[in-house]
């Protein structure tokens, strides 16, 4: 009987020992859950003088266009509206090449008259140049003769631009993004109302009125020659009565 129960628990073991291990149980993994995807972010907004930093050469014209606030104003109207703006942005040469002391002499209105002249208030591409109608009204205002007349004709693949003083043509595209384009030129453009105003007209004589033509016809030479005659004829008349008496008298002495 001992023997018995020793053989079967020694057959037990033997059997737990040639079992294989139980696998461990494995936790799920978790869902991986992926985030979604960033939109692009926004443009910022189209900055001229930006623009104009990047493609270099322009120095000048952007000082200027900061000092006269021309700048902000841009900023404001390619941002918030939909309006087109074309730049005809003169070169750092195009500067050095006006005559010593122009910038100076010019007054704080007449700066940014000189930088409103260089914009259109609208977007031209190169191909609208062979299509568009002159004189260009400019953001300098009257295109009449005279003030701020800007005239520009296209030959093949030449743009020649006049203001009639200055003759230019674009030397190069410098950014178009079908609401803003800035065209490189190598001369500043002179507006005639700045630097040769025409002086003004004068003013027309005021006219007569109808009492003073009644007073000139009573004083005209015709009233004149009438009273001369009248005099002419009393001193005749007396002359030909001092005759008749002398005679008498002549008369009674020889007597």
């Amino acid at each position: 009987m001992l023997f018995f129960l020793l053989h079967t628990s020694c057959s037990t073991l033997l059997t737990l020992a040639q079992a294989p291990a139980a696998a461990p149980v494995v936790a799920p993994k978790a869902a991986l859950v992926l985030a979604p995807a960033s939109s692009p972010a926004p443009p910022g907004p189209t900055n001229v003088t930006k623009i104009l930093e990047k493609a270099g050469q322009f120095s000048t014209f952007i000082r200027l266009m900061k000092a006269t606030q021309v700048a902000n104003q841009l900023l404001g109207q390619l941002n918030n509206t939909n309006n087109g703006i074309t730049i005809f942005a003169p070169s750092d040469s195009a500067f050095s090449s006006l005559k010593s002391g122009t910038l100076n002499s010019l007054s704080d209105e007449q700066k940014v008259e000189l930088i409103q002249f260089h914009i259109i208030p609208t977007y031209l591409s190169s191909a609208q140049f062979q299509t568009i109608s002159n004189p260009l009204r400019t953001q300098a205002g009257d295109s009449a003769d005279g003030k701020f007349p800007l005239n520009v004709t296209s030959s093949g693949d030449t743009v020649n631009i006049t203001s009639g003083l200055t003759n230019t043509s674009v030397s190069g595209t410098v950014y178009t993004d079908g609401q803003l384009a800035v065209y490189q030129i190598d001369r500043v453009l002179q507006p005639l109302q700045i630097f040769d105003p025409r002086p003004p007209a004068p003013a027309p004589a005021p006219a007569k009125s109808k009492k003073k033509k009644d007073d000139d016809v009573a004083d005209s030479p015709a009233d004149d020659s009438t009273d001369n005659s009248k005099a002419v004829r009393f001193t005749m008349g007396n002359n030909v009565g001092l005759f008749g008496v002398t005679a008498i008298v002549i008369a009674l002495i020889s007597l």
